[in-house]
């Protein structure tokens, strides 16, 4: 969950403006341009053609506001070198958990954060392929906290989504600014680079024009327009389990038109006839994204993909396993891993993580629980977690209860106050709204990029804090001012 809450008695950042109302120097001509103009019909504008690219979250709408995001280039560059150095410091610590271990060995993270956290696949010790990169694609949470400080709330290792939403929305917003020849670059032009390159990277050695398919749950499902917009940018063919097979130790999908070696890679879903083609690439965006069910079975992906992948048929983006270091426990080591596997300073800051495991830590936290937010080790999309400030006694009750019980399931953050921005309101004037930033790193052979740019996530509503697209927030345009 991106949310964070706010800390009592702290006001938020504003992002476009200073404390004496005044805008800041990179606001000033977007404000101004803003001033006096239309902005029902401005948002209204935007939004019609989201819809009309067919961006939505299965049923639910896309939901964006035209007012974009400003980073100078100077406090851009600094954010993508920093979050370029933490995902190459996670690559490393994901194969070094299922390796040697040397981080283990040398003290600086305890065993228990590889053995327990709940993405680690013991399956794997000793046993993960070689990679270009584990996580090949990234997608932190990054928040601005009450001093203006850009800090990473959450890592989001396995299967980040939304760089496609971030494509849509620089489109949509460009052409409702009337910003036609000027304005920043529209974004799918490089995502395409970064993810057919990331992807290719991924192939099995000596496989120079790897076959690739998108993994995903089917039409319908929540991300599935994504997952069509990625197969075509990557020139994949869109599969769900059912359009692959195993046979002879080898990976293959069912084309379209037919022919062991047929279909024509950026189909969308494949009709139910046709042949089959080995596949050399797997990008994963199925939400099955474990080897092993609940009662210790293989998964129906695991019967399909472990032996090729294994074998060093088969190339998967992400990795399984990676969860490893999407245990939110691993959040709290990562500026240790930066300095022992690249022998760098962290460039970017956390939001603090504490370990319940130590006594001493779960009483501070428990004798001030509504200044934290807590948060389920495993998990995503915000599941499980409680922003304490803002919960009834009951809720807490309960709390209480799990921390004592389990303390080492769960850790602490405490709250941030998400940062402002200038967002329309119903009322067709320019309001604040909490947000944060949804960036995306990818990764290949011996390179780490992010998109120049990614999808900054708004509460749309007055008082929200919550800003996952998922839970009903909206996204806005990313600038980088050069």
């Amino acid at each position: 969950m991106s949310a964070s809450t706010q800390r009592r008695g702290r006001p938020s950042f504003d992002e476009a403006y200073r404390a004496d109302g005044v805008p800041r120097a990179h606001y000033e001509e977007l404000l101004g341009a803003l001033d006096g103009a239309d902005l029902l019909a401005l948002r209204d504008a935007a939004q019609q053609r989201v819809d009309a690219m067919g961006a939505s979250f299965g049923d639910d709408p896309f939901c964006i506001d035209p007012v974009p995001r400003l980073f100078t280039g100077e406090a851009w560059d600094a954010l993508a070198d920093g979050l370029a150095q933490r995902v190459r410091a996670l690559n490393a610590f994901v194969v070094d958990a299922y390796g040697e271990r040397r981080i283990v060995d040398a003290g600086v993270v305890p065993a228990e954060l590889v053995e327990e956290a709940e993405g680690y696949e013991p399956e794997l010790r000793g046993r993960l392929p070689p990679a270009a990169a584990p996580i090949a694609f990234a997608g932190p949470d990054i928040v601005c906290d009450e001093e203006g400080t850009l800090r990473v709330l959450e890592d989001n290792c396995r299967a980040p989504s939304g760089f496609c939403y971030a494509a849509a929305t620089r489109r949509a917003v460009k052409a409702s600014l009337a910003l036609d020849g000027a304005g920043p670059r529209e974004l799918w032009d490089p995502l395409r680079e970064l993810v057919a390159g990331a992807l290719r990277d991924a192939a099995p050695a000596g496989v120079d024009d790897p076959f690739t398919v998108v993994l995903s749950d089917g039409p319908g499902t929540v991300s599935s327009w994504e997952h069509e917009q990625v197969a075509r940018l990557a020139g994949a063919q869109l599969v769900t389990l059912d359009d692959l097979r195993l046979r002879d130790g080898r990976l293959l999908a069912r084309t379209p038109d037919g022919g062991e070696h047929g279909g024509r890679q950026g189909d969308a879903w494949p009709r139910r006839q046709g042949g089959t083609r080995r596949v050399d690439v797997v990008y994963r965006r199925s939400d099955a994204d474990r080897l092993h069910d609940a009662a210790g079975e293989p998964t129906a992906s695991a019967r399909l993909v472990l032996e090729p992948w294994l074998a060093g048929r088969l190339g998967i983006v992400n990795a399984f396993g990676t969860g490893v270091a999407d245990d939110k426990l691993a959040h709290a080591h990562v500026d240790a891993m930066v300095r022992f596997y690249l022998d760098e300073e962290p460039l970017l800051a956390s939001v603090p993580t504490l370990d319940l495991s130590r006594p001493a830590t779960l009483r501070e936290v428990l004798d001030d629980l509504r200044g934290y937010v807590i948060k389920p080790r495993g998990g995503s999309g915000g599941r499980g977690v409680v922003v304490c400030a803002h919960a009834d006694e009951d809720t807490l009750a309960r709390v209480r209860g799990q921390l004592r019980r389990e303390p080492k399931r769960h850790v602490a953050q405490r709250t941030v106050t998400l940062s402002c921005h200038p967002t329309i309101s119903d009322e067709g004037r320019l309001e604040p709204r909490h947000i944060d930033l949804r960036p995306f790193i990818f990764s290949g052979a011996g390179w780490t990029r992010a998109l120049p740019g990614g999808l900054t996530r708004v509460a749309l509503k007055a008082g929200t804090l919550v800003v996952n697209s998922s839970q009903h927030g909206g996204g806005k345009d990313t600038w980088i001012l050069r």
